[in-house]
């Protein structure tokens, strides 16, 4: 009777976690069918109003144009290049940024927030550097380090920087004092305290940073490129307005988005390997 009892409750469990499934799966597609939706709405309007002339295609250009000149970069190259070598330059560029950025902001979070002479020494330039429009700092950097990719790096850096040292600062800050405590009780040191309490628990905040801190990354190099340089998506999008190229700045700017979207994938894949990380350490 017990055996047949607890069969049935576990049967029960399996159904309702089906039905939680179900559920999910169904949520999930309507929510794509929206997106879907919203997409053909913009976009289908877009075109119409253009091929109609009630907007003139030589300001707004047109889905079908925008995306005709995609093509064309993909198979025929542009006038600078092969558009890979262009995307490649520009992904290098933002991915480095947002590395190095990142773990400057992670190691001066934490060295802010665990030593307090510190951050009274240095907090008060780091406030001051962060109201300095970083933007201004490429004409800088590009004097210094050149037109190659040294320049967009180093903006890049300066405009992930600071979004992960706050977060990685508040994090480190908001530890529970009970829990140090009773690490260092424990006979904890200092490598297994940050190893074990530490960045485990400030790990939501430093995560919490990493979307928005790789598309400032991605912003400083496109902004890089644009004001100087031989090569990149913000190159392009330059040389196309230049040339009263709308199409082409539309090209660019879609490119750039779908390299923003891939990698807002990637970091939310990251982000729950972490997550899991966390969850095991502790």
């Amino acid at each position: 009777m017990q055996a047949q009892t607890m069969l049935n409750s576990q049967e029960e469990i399996m159904s309702r976690k089906k039905d939680m499934r179900a559920k999910a799966a169904k949520i999930k597609m309507r929510n794509l069918a929206l997106q879907i939706i919203v997409f053909v709405a913009i976009f289908g309007s877009w075109e119409i109003l253009s091929v109609k002339k009630i907007i003139d295609p030589f300001f707004f250009s047109s889905p079908y144009s925008i995306l005709k000149q995609i093509v064309e970069w993909f198979i025929s190259g542009t006038s600078q290049g092969p558009i890979y070598v262009h995307f490649v330059v520009t992904f290098e560029e933002t991915i480095i940024a947002f590395i190095v950025g990142v773990l400057l902001g992670v190691i001066a979070g934490y060295a802010l927030g665990r030593n307090d002479i510190l951050s009274v020494i240095f907090g008060p330039y780091i406030q001051m550097l962060n109201a300095l429009p970083r933007v201004v700092l490429a004409p800088i950097f590009i004097i210094w380090f050149g037109l190659g990719m040294p320049s967009k790096i180093a903006l890049g850096v300066t405009l992930t920087f600071f979004i992960v040292f706050f977060n990685a600062f508040q994090g480190v800050r908001e530890v529970d004092k009970n829990l140090l405590n009773n690490a260092r009780l424990l006979g904890a040191n200092k490598r297994q305290l940050a190893q074990h309490v530490i960045l485990p628990s400030a790990l939501t905040w430093i995560l919490s940073s990493l979307h928005s801190s790789f598309g400032f990354a991605l912003v400083g190099a496109v902004v890089g490129e644009f004001i100087g340089s031989t090569k990149g998506l913000g190159f392009l999008i330059a040389q196309a307005q230049g040339a009263f190229n709308t199409t082409g700045v539309f090209a660019g700017m879609v490119l750039l988005s779908v390299t923003a979207l891939a990698a807002n994938w990637a970091v939310s894949k990251l982000e729950k390997r972490f997550i899991a990380w966390r969850h095991i350490r502790q």
